[in-house]
């Protein structure tokens, strides 16, 4: 059997880092298996669902590498991947299990299955209240189950014709007994179907609901395995009852093998929301984190490539992934691991591509224009061997870089470095000393910086270098943390340098 999984989100706003982790396993699990990833887009949810939102998954995914098979701009042989373009093939499964038994109409308003389960309840508990009273002889009363209840389940044909033209909603007929499946993560998992009620198919319009595309979409798309999240537990023992049906009218082929992945959890071991700022996957990128940290990082929420090691790339993890190493327990979400991670893979990086994935940023924030002047590109291109292994994200290039490519009129100095490291004790007479030291540099260059420094400061003035360098550093590139400094003047240039020196006396 040829491995088929889907990547099935539902764009309605922002993407998730748990829609990322969801993507990335089943991703890593077809191509293990060398099989296909298909990405379709559930936009059932006609207010909610946007353009927007599916362009903004569909970008995520592009950025992260997880390109799909088979889905939107790449098509396929069981398109189209658009729920809202395939209404066609509902309403016919709807027909289909109507008409073989499968499904039932039911004409129960709300209020009328309320008032129903009113009167069970009332029921039970005088019931309930008698057994408490003779010391809990007898049959002990058994609640009765929230939700509908069945009523149209069986409905005579004088009944039936005393509903004719009233609104109904197809419900799956639910089988007696229990569903049991090899969950791929949790192993056997069991559901009494007397818990599960029959539920519905479609609204009342006819709009089909998530319940009934979401297997019909499986069912024809050839879906062998269902890789998702544990909130979606509750509803397979559904699902699996519809397979059986989709597969006695013909429509289905075989039933998915399930794997529920963990939950993703934020501050106070709480389920990770769109609310909490980590949960939103394309702020990562905006931050300047790069795909190979941040799938890295979200591997580990629920799986590892080996105990003693956290760090390793998208063909290693493909290599070694097996569904059955996920860890069902629920995985914390740590930002600052997700941080050191992607450090470290940042750091890998070359600096013709650290520079080259951080060019967009550098123009996004204006250090650099667009287009990049030549003398500018080539500024970038001396500076980058100085801070490519120091920064953590690309963002952070131009918060370094950034003093070499303002002008003097914009060049502004950290308010707070400026208080405790240019104007604070020995700060002015160290400027001081350097300006006089370094205008009498004939050879600009970072050696002929570093031994005039060292003589006019160290040496003459007897300052520890960790003091004698910071009030230069701060007046010349504005803040405490730069590239090293004397390549930093010498890219900086001896006449700027000297302006800058002169400014802050």
């Amino acid at each position: 059997m040829t491995v088929r999984v889907r990547m099935a989100p539902s764009p309605t706003g922002s993407p998730h880092v748990g829609l990322v982790r969801t993507a990335l396993f089943n991703w890593a699990f077809a191509r293990h298996h060398g099989g296909t990833f298909v990405f379709r887009v559930e936009d059932t949810d006609k207010e909610r669902s946007t353009a927007e939102s599916e362009a903004a998954v569909i970008d995520l995914l592009h950025w992260l590498g997880l390109e799909w098979d088979e889905g939107p701009e790449v098509g396929g042989p069981y398109g189209p991947y658009r729920q809202s373009e395939r209404t066609e093939l509902y309403k016919d499964a709807l027909a289909r299990l109507v008409d073989g038994g499968h499904a039932y109409k039911c004409y129960c308003t709300t209020e009328e299955t309320e008032a129903r389960f009113a009167e069970k309840k009332a029921a039970y508990d005088s019931a309930k209240a008698a057994f408490v009273a003779a010391g809990g002889q007898g049959t002990k009363p058994e609640a009765p189950i929230m939700g509908y209840d069945g009523f149209c389940r069986d409905l005579t044909a004088e009944q039936l014709a005393a509903f004719e033209g009233r609104p109904w909603v197809p419900r799956l007929r639910m089988p007696d007994g229990s569903i049991t499946w090899n969950d791929l993560v949790r192993g056997d998992v069991t559901f009494e179907t007397k818990h599960i009620p029959d539920y519905a198919l479609a609204r009342a319009n006819g709009d089909p609901l998530y319940t009934l595309v979401n297997p019909v979409d499986d069912a024809y798309m050839k879906i062998t395995h269902v890789l998702r999240g544990e909130d979606l537990l509750s509803s397979t023992p559904r699902q699996i009852a519809l397979y059986d049906a989709l597969k006695a009218v013909g429509i289905a082929d075989l039933t998915p093998e399930f794997g529920h992945l963990p939950y993703v959890m934020g501050e106070g071991n709480k389920k990770l929301s769109k609310r909490d700022p980590e949960a939103h996957a394309l702020a990562y990128r905006d931050q300047g984190f790069i795909p190979e940290g941040l799938l890295n990082y979200l591997a580990l929420l629920g799986w590892s490539i080996a105990g003693d090691r956290d760090i390793f790339s998208l063909e290693e993890m493909v290599e070694a992934f097996d569904i059955k190493d996920v860890n069902p327990n629920p995985a914390r979400f740590d930002i600052k691991k997700c941080e050191a991670i992607n450090a470290t893979h940042m750091h890998q990086l070359s600096v013709e591509d650290c520079t080259h994935r951080a060019l967009p940023f550098l123009k996004r924030d204006g250090v650099l224009t667009d287009p990049v002047s030549p003398a500018d590109q080539q500024l970038l291109e001396l500076a980058m061997p100085f801070v490519a292994e120091r920064v953590n994200k690309l963002t952070e290039v131009g918060e370094l870089l950034r003093f070499l490519f303002v002008s003097d009129d914009d060049f502004t100095v950290d308010a707070e470095d400026k208080e405790k490291v240019v104007d604070a004790g020995d700060g002015p007479a160290v400027i001081q000393a350097a300006y006089d030291a370094l205008r009498s540099i004939e050879i600009w260059s970072a050696a002929t910086i570093s031994d005039a420094l060292s003589l006019a400061l160290v040496e003459e003035m007897g300052l520890k270098p960790r003091v004698a360098f910071g009030p230069v550093r701060v007046a010349t590139t504005g803040r405490r943390i730069s590239p090293p400094l004397y390549e930093s003047l010498e890219l900086l240039g001896r006449d700027r340098t000297l302006r800058r020196l002169q400014a802050a006396l």
